[in-house]
C-alpha cells in the first residue's frame, strides 16, 4: 500500500519515467547517427581529446570496401567500356576533332616548316589540312578499339574510385547516408519505443527500491540496449523469418530493390561518372600508356601524309628535326585531348549505362554480399556508437535523480 500511496502522491514523477526513457532512447540514437558522419575533419587536441565522424575518419577503409564490392561483384570495366561504339564516338567527336586537327596541323607546320608553309597557296594549305582531317576518324577508331580491349592498361578503376571518395569525404558520407536513410530513421524512432518499455521497468524498480542508482543504471542500459538492438534489427535476420502470420527480416535486406536503385543512382551520378573516368584516364597513374598509344598513331599519320614528300621534307628540315616535328604533333594532340573528349560525355554516359548495370547486378548478390554495402560503415566502430549511447543515457539518468530528489 505504501508503494501505491507513493505513486499516487508523486504520480507526475512516475509518469515522466517512461517518457524520459523514451527521450533518452531517441536522443542517444540521434547522437550516435550524427557521430558517424560529423565532423568531417578532426576537432579537438590530438591524441588526447577530440572526435571525427567515424566514416570520415575511416574514409579510405570505407572507400576501399565499397570499391572492392563494386569491382568484384557489380562492375566489370572490360565489359562496361566495350559498350562504347567507336563509330558513335567519332560521330560525337567530329566537330571538335576536326577543329583540333586543323589547329595542330597549322601550329606544327608554322613551327617546323614556316617558309614552306608561307609559300604554299591558301588552297594548298587547306588541302593539306583536309588530308590530315580525313585520316583523323580512322585514327580515333583504332585508338578506341585498342583502349576498349585493353582498358586495364590505361585506367586503374580502383585507384580512380578510391581517390575520388577519399578526396571528398562528404561523398563517402553521402553514399552511406542517402542509401541508408530509412534505416537511420528507424534507428532513431526505435529508440523511442525501446526506451519507453525500459522506462516502464524503471518505473517499477524505482517504486520498489527508491535507490538513486536505479536512474543512471537504467539510463545506461536504455542507451546501450536500444543502440545495440536497433543496429542488429537493420541487418538481421538476413532471410525472412516467421511464426504463423508474423514475419520479419532485417530492414536493409527487406529493402533490397529500393537500396539497389538508390545505390546505382549515387554511384553512376557521383562516383563512376564519365567525367571522373576521363580525368583518371588522362591524369591517372596509367595515363602514360594512353599517351604512348596516341603518340604512335599521330606519328604514323604524319609519316603517311609525308610519305611522298618525305625525302624532300627530311632534306629541308633535317632528319632529327623531322622526328621532333612528329613528337611535337603528338604532344599538341595530347594537349587538346581534355577539351575535345568533353564532347562525348553525354553519349558515353548513356552507352555505359552504369546505373542500370549496378541495379541489375545488385539483385543477384547473396544476402551476405548485399549486407556488405552498408555493414562496413557500422561493424568496426559500432561499439563506439553503442558506448556513447550508454554513457549519454547514464548521464541523463543521473539528471533524473537530481530532479527527483531536489
Amino acid at each position: 500500500m505504501d508503494i501505491l500511496a507513493d505513486i499516487g502522491a508523486h504520480w507526475h514523477v512516475y509518469a515522466t519515467m517512461p517518457l524520459i526513457a523514451a527521450l533518452i532512447g531517441y536522443l542517444t540514437k540521434r547522437v550516435a547517427i550524427e557521430m558517424m558522419f560529423r565532423p568531417l575533419d578532426f576537432v579537438g587536441i590530438r591524441p588526447f581529446l577530440g572526435w571525427q565522424g567515424v566514416i570520415p575518419a575511416n574514409a579510405r577503409r570505407m572507400a576501399t570496401t565499397a570499391v572492392d564490392l563494386l569491382t568484384r561483384n557489380l562492375v566489370d570495366p572490360q565489359e562496361i567500356f566495350s559498350r562504347l561504339d567507336p563509330e558513335e564516338m567519332v560521330k560525337e567527336l567530329e566537330p571538335p576533332l576536326l577543329k583540333a586537327v586543323e589547329e595542330v596541323t597549322r601550329e606544327v607546320m608554322e613551327t617546323y616548316q614556316p617558309r614552306l608553309w608561307e609559300l604554299l597557296p591558301t588552297r594548298a594549305q587547306r588541302l593539306l589540312v583536309e588530308q590530315v582531317q580525313a585520316q583523323a576518324p580512322a585514327v580515333v577508331k583504332r585508338l578506341m578499339r585498342e583502349v576498349s580491349a585493353n582498358i586495364d592498361d590505361v585506367l586503374d578503376v580502383n585507384d580512380m574510385l578510391i581517390g575520388a571518395m577519399v578526396r571528398d569525404k562528404s561523398l563517402t558520407c553521402r553514399l552511406i547516408r542517402e542509401v541508408a536513410a530509412p534505416e537511420f530513421k528507424f534507428i532513431a524512432r526505435s529508440g523511442i519505443w525501446f526506451g519507453f518499455v525500459i522506462g516502464l521497468v524503471q518505473f517499477v524498480a524505482w517504486a520498489l527500491t527508491k535507490q538513486p542508482l536505479i536512474m543512471p543504471i537504467f539510463g545506461f542500459v536504455t542507451g546501450f540496449v536500444t543502440d545495440w538492438l536497433a543496429l542488429k534489427m537493420i541487418f538481421y535476420p538476413r532471410e525472412p523469418r516467421g511464426f504463423g502470420f508474423f514475419r520479419w527480416q532485417g530492414m536493409f535486406q527487406k529493402r533490397r530493390q529500393e537500396v539497389a536503385a538508390d545505390y546505382g543512382a549515387l554511384i553512376a551520378d557521383e562516383v563512376l561518372t564519365v567525367r571522373n573516368v576521363l580525368e583518371a584516364v588522362l591524369t591517372g597513374p596509367r595515363a602514360d600508356k594512353l599517351f604512348a598509344m596516341i603518340t604512335r598513331e599521330v606519328q604514323r599519320t604524319v609519316d603517311q601524309q609525308a610519305s611522298i614528300a618525305k625525302p624532300l621534307v627530311a632534306l629541308t628540315i633535317g632528319g632529327r628535326q623531322y622526328q621532333e616535328m612528329k613528337r611535337a604533333a603528338a604532344e599538341k594532340v595530347i594537349a587538346y585531348l581534355p577539351e575535345t573528349v568533353k564532347h562525348v560525355e553525354s553519349y558515353a554516359t548513356g552507352a555505359l549505362d552504369v546505373r542500370n548495370t549496378i541495379v541489375g547486378k545488385m539483385q543477384q548478390l547473396t544476402p551476405i554480399e548485399f549486407e556488405g554495402i552498408l555493414r562496413p560503415a557500422f561493424k568496426q566502430d559500432e561499439w563506439k556508437l553503442i558506448a556513447v549511447g550508454a554513457v549519454i543515457g547514464g548521464l541523463v539518468g543521473e539528471l533524473q535523480v537530481l530532479l527527483l530528489l531536489h
